[in-house]
């Protein structure tokens, strides 16, 4: 009786080693665990860069020809706008006055600090010598949100009360 419990449970772990994943371990009784989290599964989700050399072996890397508004410029006005910010949105609830060209500034700078933050995750994510189509596209698709979020600020600051207001009002609603 004893022979042929093991030798079903030797079967059973013959067919179950068909569906074995590759992240089971085994414990002391040498039966297969599976880890409940992988945290090392390989998922290749954009196919892999091109793998030539361009020149022979011993040739320097290229050097990108430099621009000013993709180096120390770039970086300079992302900060300045960032830091720019913070008065921005304390200043009208602290000095307790609603002025439209601070409400402007305010949503200008919104606006361009939300373009930059995202057009840095698209050249990120969306490389333009792996997806040049996707990238481009994206690019374009940020455009028109970037566009259609100042013309829908300009409409509120003109014709409605304003951000600070509309803030001051949902915060004491």
């Amino acid at each position: 009786m004893a022979s042929i419990a093991r030798q079903s449970s030797l079967l059973r772990q013959s067919c179950l080693s068909a569906f074995r994943s590759p992240f089971a371990t085994r414990n002391g009784a040498g039966v297969s665990q599976v880890v409940a989290f992988h945290a090392s599964a390989k998922k290749q989700i954009l196919p892999p860069l091109p793998q030539t050399i361009q020149g022979t072996m011993n040739d320097p890397a290229p050097i990108p020809t430099p621009h000013p508004s993709e180096g120390s410029y770039h970086w300079t006005f992302e900060r300045a706008i960032s830091a720019g910010l913070v008065p921005l949105t304390i200043a009208p609830f602290a000095a307790g006055s609603l002025n439209p060209v601070m409400d402007a500034v305010l949503c200008s700078f919104i606006v361009l600090h939300s373009h930059i933050g995202f057009q840095a995750a698209i050249i990120e994510y969306f490389p333009t010598r792996r997806v040049p189509k996707t990238a481009t596209f994206c690019n374009w698709l940020l455009r028109a949100f970037t566009l259609t979020t100042a013309v829908g600020l300009y409409e509120f600051e003109t014709n409605d009360v304003g951000v600070t207001e509309a803030f001051k009002r949902v915060w004491k609603a």
